[in-house]
C-alpha cells in the first residue's frame, strides 16, 4: 500500500469517527459525560472504586474531595492517561480515544507544568492547534483572551505559574470545545486571575458548555459550580446541586437584630434552643426559623431591623461529610491557657541561670583540633609515586 493510499484510508477513518461523533452528539446531546464504574488500582492501592457520576451542558460541576481521594486519578482515567481497572468514561457517548479532533469537543488541563520549556507560549499553542486542524490566527485569539499577548514571544520556562495556568487555558480553549475539564485550575492564579477563571468557566456553562472542574478553594467553588460530585477514599459520596448539598450538610440559625430584643426573648420564651448573642440588639437562634421569629414579632408589636436564615458554609458542610473519609487528618491546633488573672509576669532566666534562679556553670570549651599528622617523607606515609 502507497503512503497516498495509507493517508487516504486515515481521511476515511478520521470521517467516520467524525460523524460517529456527530450521530452521538444527537443521541447524547452536547457536552453529556458519563462515568460507570471507573476503577483504578495501583498494585495492591485501589485508588477509585467503581465510581460513577454524570456532569451536564449548561452546568459547572465541581469535582470536590480531600487530599488523596482520587479526583487526579479518576480525570486521567477519563481521558486515557492512565488506563481504568475497569469502567469506562464518555464524552455525548464516546470514549476519549474515539474522538477524531479532541480539542473541538473536550478542552482539559490537568497539569499546566507539562509543557517544552524551551518552546514559547505561542509556538506550544501552534502545534497543539497544528494537530487539530485549527487555523494559526485561533491561537493569537486565545492568547489574548488569557491576557498572554505580551508574553506569547517568551519561552515557557520563563513563566510564572499562574503564567503558566493561562497558558493551558488557552490550549483548552482553542478548539471551542463543548466539554471543559480542569484540575485545580487556580492554582498559582493572583485574585483577579482567580475571579476571571470563575468568570471565564461560568461564562462557558452559561454558554451550554459542560464544565468539571476539581478545587480545594471551597469558597470559589461555591460560588461558580451549580453541581457537585463529593468523593472520598476513592468512592462517590455525593452528587447534588450546590444549594441541596449545603442544606442537607450544614447547620441553620436565624439571625434576628431589634431594638426591642430583650422583650423578644422574653416572648420567645423555650421556643429557642439556643442564643449567642452578637451585642446589645443581635443575636442568633438556633431551633427557630425566621417564619415563627416574624409572625411572633408582629403579634407582639416588636420591631425587627434584621431577621435572616442563616447556614454554614460549602466549606463547613464540606467538612463535615468528609470528615471520615480524610487520609491526610490534621490534629487540633494547641493553644495556649491563658495567664491567670493578677498573676506576675513570667520574666525569662538571664543567661547562664536556671528557671529557678540557680545558676548555670558556664558551657565547656570546644574541644581543641587534634594535632596534624607527621610524616617523614614529603610525599606522605606512602613514600613517592
Amino acid at each position: 500500500m502507497s503512503a497516498s493510499d495509507d493517508l487516504t484510508v486515515s481521511g476515511m477513518r478520521r470521517r467516520r469517527r467524525a460523524r460517529r461523533y456527530e450521530a452521538c452528539r444527537e443521541s447524547y446531546g452536547d457536552g453529556v459525560i458519563e462515568v460507570r464504574d471507573i476503577s483504578k488500582r495501583f498494585g495492591s492501592v485501589e485508588a477509585v472504586t467503581k465510581l460513577s457520576f454524570d456532569a451536564h451542558p449548561g452546568r459547572v460541576t465541581g469535582f470536590l474531595g480531600p487530599n488523596g481521594s482520587g479526583k487526579s486519578t479518576t480525570m486521567r482515567c477519563m481521558l486515557g492517561l492512565d488506563i481504568a481497572t475497569s469502567g469506562t468514561a464518555r464524552f455525548a457517548g464516546l470514549t476519549y480515544r474515539e474522538i477524531t479532533t479532541p480539542l473541538h469537543s473536550v478542552g482539559s488541563l490537568l497539569d499546566a507544568g507539562y509543557v517544552h520549556p524551551g518552546r514559547t507560549g505561542r509556538n506550544h499553542l501552534r502545534w497543539m492547534a497544528m494537530s487539530n486542524g485549527i487555523d494559526d490566527r485561533r491561537v493569537d485569539e486565545t492568547l489574548g483572551l488569557v491576557g498572554l499577548s505580551d508574553a506569547a514571544g517568551r519561552r515557557v520556562k520563563e513563566y510564572s505559574l499562574g503564567m503558566r495556568q493561562r497558558l493551558g487555558l488557552a490550549g483548552v480553549m482553542l478548539g471551542d470545545p463543548d466539554i471543559v475539564m480542569l484540575d485545580e485550575p487556580a492554582n498559582g492564579l493572583d485574585p483577579e486571575g482567580i475571579r476571571w477563571i470563575r468568570d471565564i468557566l461560568t461564562h462557558l456553562a452559561r454558554e451550554g458548555k459542560t464544565v468539571l472542574v476539581s478545587s480545594h478553594l471551597l469558597a470559589e467553588m461555591s460560588l461558580m459550580a451549580d453541581d457537585l460530585v463529593v468523593i472520598g477514599r476513592g468512592r462517590l459520596i455525593e452528587q447534588s446541586s450546590v444549594a441541596d448539598f449545603v442544606a442537607r450538610h450544614s447547620a441553620t440559625w436565624t439571625r434576628v437584630s431589634s431594638p426591642m430584643l430583650e422583650r423578644l426573648m422574653s416572648e420567645l420564651g423555650g421556643a429557642v434552643q439556643r442564643v449567642v448573642r452578637h451585642g446589645e440588639t443581635s443575636a442568633d437562634l438556633h431551633g427557630i426559623n425566621t417564619a415563627e421569629v416574624g409572625e411572633l414579632a408582629a403579634v407582639h408589636g416588636i420591631v425587627l431591623h434584621e431577621l435572616t436564615t442563616m447556614h454554614d458554609s460549602l466549606e463547613d458542610a464540606f467538612l463535615r461529610l468528609t470528615a471520615g473519609a480524610q487520609e491526610y487528618a490534621t490534629a487540633p491546633t494547641p493553644i495556649a491557657a491563658p495567664p491567670a488573672v493578677n498573676s506576675p509576669p513570667v520574666v525569662p532566666p538571664a543567661p547562664g541561670s536556671a528557671a529557678g534562679g540557680t545558676m548555670l556553670p558556664p558551657p565547656s570549651p570546644p574541644p581543641a583540633p587534634p594535632p596534624a599528622p607527621t610524616s617523614a617523607s614529603p610525599n606522605g606515609p606512602e613514600g613517592a609515586a
